[in-house]
């Protein structure tokens, strides 16, 4: 994958489908840090240069309000358009 910061759709999957009680206590904190900056590039690029997969990956991963991490930061300290 060549989006920096971005994870691939078959990682997240991989991690997804591992149960937690196989999982060592490095690859909980690595999947943590890596959901993190996943999530930080998402909201980082704009919806217009996302491919469809990465869009798709994206909704499926947050639960898609079409809303950007900055702007849920936003709302939620009430200085966004949805306070």
């Amino acid at each position: 994958m060549s989006d920096i910061g971005r994870q691939s759709l078959s990682d997240k999957a991989g991690a997804a489908l591992k149960p937690d009680s196989e999982k060592s206590t490095t690859e909980h904190m690595g999947d943590k840090l890596k959901g993190t900056g996943d999530s930080m590039a998402s909201s980082m690029q704009p919806q217009s240069e996302k491919s469809t997969t990465q869009k798709m990956g994206d909704s499926v991963s947050s639960g898609n309000t079409n809303e950007s991490l900055l702007d849920k930061a936003k709302n939620a300290m009430g200085m966004g358009d949805k306070a």
